[in-house]
């Protein structure tokens, strides 16, 4: 916790100092802020199988993406301040609820909370698969401190061009971070693994959303894992792209994916020779399937923000 004092957990470095008052550049503070914790049935089958995943929706994030579908939380902050050992009881919850797994989304900003957490849990108890699921705007020093605690990691990585990256994330280094961290999260966990009912229970599964206009830099993302990762390494791809918050701002990405432009990457995905993977039917692309932030699964716990 004590990295906390000069934040230097992710690549932006900022520097704050978290326990005395002060935010990051990501907008958190000292204590987990959490805006849902519940069952969600909508992520690819190897996560939410039949009995759902169980989300833990973090606020805030280290990175400034236009389009981002959960600005609420990600940019706005809303969520509830809950400490450490309550955020182990809201872990605890979603595995009496059945949760094949417990997921954590966009977590990185409270990597050392998060780990804690996850100690605490399984030392009451805790047994299902733990998933780290991140923009993968990550460092690997800082990942290190999760290696035995996280069983899978489903990293972003949202573009390979700088350009796109400064201009839609604010990150232009983006692509070489998210690219070292993701070699350091399949180091930790390596090849993947399923349960008897189908259930990805180690493993990395990267996911890349293909965005309107830029199917070149999804085929420059498709390349880094061919030469980078094993030709089994599981990839989603997603066309659940909708144009939400700023994208107004930009024009070129202000429309919905084509039919033909996401083929097109999945046509690419097969022909360089990856093996496993997921795709997305055109339906994904509506606002409706964003979660409801309404501080869910919270009840009991901390206070509102």
């Amino acid at each position: 916790m004590e990295t906390l004092g000069n934040c230097r957990l992710c690549p932006r470095g900022c520097g704050r100092n978290r326990l005395a008052g002060e935010v990051g550049f990501c907008g958190a503070g000292a204590l987990p802020r959490v805006a849902l914790a519940s069952l969600h049935y909508w992520e690819e089958p190897c996560v939410s199988g039949t009995r759902g995943s169980g989300t833990v929706f973090f606020s805030h994030c280290n990175l400034r993406c236009v389009f981002c579908q959960n600005h609420v939380i990600s940019h706005g902050g809303f969520g509830k301040d809950i400490t450490v050992p309550e955020l182990a009881q809201v872990f605890l919850r979603l595995a009496r609820k059945g949760a094949h797994n417990i997921n954590l989304v966009s977590p990185a900003h409270f990597l050392p909370q998060v780990a804690w957490a996850v100690h605490l849990a399984r030392d009451q108890g805790l047994t299902i698969p733990v998933v780290y699921n991140t923009n993968a705007y990550e460092l690997p020093e800082s990942l290190m401190l999760l290696e035995g605690l996280v069983d899978v990691y489903l990293p972003d990585i949202k573009y390979c061009s700088s350009e796109a990256a400064s201009r839609y994330s604010s990150a232009r280094d983006y692509f070489t971070r998210a690219t070292r961290a993701i070699l350091e999260m399949h180091r930790q966990v390596g090849p993947a693994r399923f349960s008897a009912d189908g259930i990805m229970t180690r493993g990395v599964l990267i996911r890349h959303l293909v965005l309107p206009g830029l199917v070149p830099d999804s085929k420059r993302v498709l390349d880094w894992i061919r030469a980078n990762l094993p030709s089994d390494t599981y990839v989603s791809v997603m066309s659940q792209y909708v144009p939400m918050h700023l994208a107004a701002k930009h024009p070129e990405i202000n429309r919905r994916l084509t039919s033909r432009e996401y083929e097109e990457v999945l046509d690419y995905f097969d022909d360089i020779g990856l093996q496993n993977g997921f795709m997305q039917d055109p339906s994904s692309q509506d606002s409706s399937f964003t979660p409801r932030f309404d501080l869910s699964g919270l009840e009991g716990l901390g206070e509102s923000g």
